[in-house]
């Protein structure tokens, strides 16, 4: 009989993928909901015109400490790291906000990656409860699928994540 010290099943609890207790709707295994991706520069996508990329999704807002302290990782640990690939996208999207707030938001945190609108908070309302924490990145293979979602800033989840999206590049 194994027997888990407390640590040690809260981290496989917290890196199980299928969001529960922590605000998702959708789980590891489910197509990622589409929606609409309309870049500052007029051009606009959806999720699933990123098909055979490795998305991360980015949800985040301006008004969000954890947020503000996780975007520098992001910036330095993945997307400096995968930019140049054809086969990878990195999109933040900004919960209930407009450019105006996002360019406050890249100035601060001094990323270069993109952010994009979700003014309604429909797009984030597709992934988590309405009333949800808005510090999440959700992990989307080649075909359309989630293969991994975080919920707050956690450096393990934060390298949990890191190493998946690698393995998923390196398939």
């Amino acid at each position: 009989m194994m027997i888990l010290t407390l640590p040690a099943f809260l981290a496989i609890a917290r890196f199980d993928g299928e969001g529960a207790g922590r605000g998702y709707i959708v789980k590891v295994g489910d197509r990622a909901p589409d929606f609409e991706i309309r870049y500052e520069d007029g051009t606009t996508k959806n999720l699933s015109d990123l098909r055979g990329k490795v998305v991360m999704l980015q949800f985040t807002a301006s008004w969000c400490s954890v947020c503000i302290r996780e975007m520098p990782h992001i910036e330095s640990d993945i997307w400096q790291k995968y930019k140049d690939r054809d086969d990878f996208a990195l999109v933040g999207v900004a919960y209930k906000e407009d450019f105006d707030k996002i360019r406050v938001l890249v100035t601060k945190t001094k990323i270069t990656y993109p952010v994009v609108p979700d003014k309604s908070g429909e797009s984030f309302q597709k992934y988590a409860e309405k009333d949800a924490g808005v510090t999440r990145n959700v992990i989307v293979d080649r075909d359309g699928k989630i293969i991994f979602q975080t919920r707050l800033f956690d450096q393990r989840e934060f390298n949990a994540m890191k190493k998946i999206i690698d393995k998923e590049l390196n398939k």
